[in-house]
């Protein structure tokens, strides 16, 4: 995974009006930030949010409010990113806040009020703020 995390950052820069690319960009973060391997997860996420990704990522659920796609992948990939207890995960968290995420899961779910994944991702990545 060296550096598919800050060319995914880059590709979603690059493209922010291009809801397929947004969404994809949001899905591949999610996929390379998880995994089961403790400090390696932590790591790339760290790589993650060091790149740009919570931005990018709240930019693209904001420049596409009605692509439920989008607002799902972002919504789990911000959860992703910002999971853990340790200060790093809150400082991963903070950030996000000062990026506005829990405004764009907000948007999310009233967007989306019958799409069952949106309302569990988003509502999931609210409690994380909580």
């Amino acid at each position: 995974a060296a550096g598919a995390i800050e060319a995914v950052v880059a590709a979603m820069q690059a493209s922010p009006q291009v809801a397929e690319v947004q969404g994809c960009g949001c899905l591949a973060l999610f996929r390379l930030c998880c995994g089961y391997d403790g400090d390696a997860e932590l790591a790339r996420s760290q790589r993650a949010v060091d790149a740009g990704a919570i931005e990018v990522v709240v930019a693209a659920m904001q420049a596409h409010p009605q692509v439920e796609d989008v607002q799902k992948m972002g919504c789990w990939a911000l959860r992703n990113v910002c999971s853990g207890t340790d200060a790093a995960a809150r400082a991963r968290r903070q950030r996000a806040v000062t990026a506005r995420a829990p405004e764009a899961a907000t948007a999310a779910l009233q967007a989306h009020p019958e799409n069952a994944a949106v309302q569990g991702q988003g509502q999931g990545l609210r409690d994380l703020f909580v």
